[in-house]
């Protein structure tokens, strides 16, 4: 059974779009400070259709005051607890 964790695009883009309002940001606003021309990935982001970059997964979790970790969401198998995951590459 492969154990190695991948990320659940769809539970991501809600978290995004959860910690954005918990902010009080808008979409416009995530892609002002992004310098994007328009808010196009934002909302791709939030529905799941694709993931930010790594820099800009840096630049949302100082954005957000918050981990990168915390805005990725990681698929689980069934009857997985997140902890299991490591668990089972530490064993």
């Amino acid at each position: 059974m492969n154990h190695f964790p991948s990320i659940d695009m769809e539970a991501t883009g809600r978290q995004i779009r959860t910690l954005r309002k918990a902010r009080g940001l808008r979409v416009e606003d995530i892609s002002d400070y992004m310098g994007f021309n328009s808010p196009q990935a934002v909302y791709k982001w939030q529905r799941g259709e694709c993931l930010p970059e790594v820099e800009n997964l840096l630049a949302l979790s100082r954005l957000f005051g918050t981990t990168i970790e915390n805005i990725i969401r990681v698929r689980q198998e069934e009857g997985e607890t997140p902890s299991s995951v490591f668990m089972a590459k530490t064993a």
